[in-house]
């Protein structure tokens, strides 16, 4: 049995629990509430670095999301396809994936951890360039989805596994504005997916601590 350590509310998480409910995958949660749980513990004896989700197969451990589903695909292949057999439409959707996690994950990220830190240690420059990306990011993809369903190509991939938590978190970080109507439209049809929408739901009662206050939607 395939275990994950991870927390639902953790957009990263997220993104491998998506790839894992779309084809059905069976595995053990080890769920890290806090660093007193015995999951935290096992994680921290086996990463050091305490940084998740981690996946364990069979006692090998596979760190980082995209690594983490690319195992997946290779190791535990499913109904769904999430990388692409052709190499050219693979590196489509590696691009995608990397773009959402540098230009749409971590600046969202900068700007909510900004908002943990006592107000004397925060950094309004920092911020405030990192919301400009967002606007950038959200600019350069609502042209690449003209004519795309999903955000490489016809069928849904590795990429959008990621797109569905970073958008979802980014809009409620720094709203999608109407001007982008592709991104927008592209972020309910990622709420429409059946694995990300329950990955949602069982995020949802964790709701209260997302530190610039989630929106009552969604």
């Amino acid at each position: 049995m395939l275990e994950l350590y991870a927390h639902p509310f953790s957009s990263y998480c997220q993104k491998v629990l998506t790839a894992l409910y779309e084809n059905g995958t069976p595995f053990e949660w080890k769920l890290l509430e806090s660093p007193d749980c015995e999951a935290w513990q096992e994680l921290a004896r086996m990463w050091p670095v305490q940084r998740f989700p981690v996946l364990v197969d069979d006692g090998r451990m596979v760190v980082e999301a995209t690594c983490i589903i690319e195992h997946l695909q290779l190791h535990h292949p499913g109904p769904v396809r999430l990388i692409p057999e052709d190499p050219r439409e693979a590196l489509e959707v590696r691009m995608m994936d990397r773009f959402f996690d540098q230009y749409i994950s971590t600046p969202q990220q900068k700007v909510v951890l900004d908002a943990l830190r006592p107000e004397a240690a925060r950094d309004a420059y920092g911020v405030a360039e990192a919301r400009t990306m967002l606007e950038r990011a959200y600019g350069w993809l609502d042209g690449v989805l003209g004519g795309r369903e999903w955000v490489a190509g016809a069928s849904f991939s590795l990429a959008d596994c990621g797109a569905a938590p970073f958008l979802f978190y980014a809009d409620w970080t720094h709203p999608i504005g109407e001007e982008f109507p592709r991104v927008r439209a592209y972020r309910q049809r990622l709420l429409a997916r059946p694995s990300f929408a329950r990955a949602v739901e069982e995020a949802r009662p964790y709701r209260p601590f997302f530190p610039l206050g989630a929106p009552d939607r969604d």
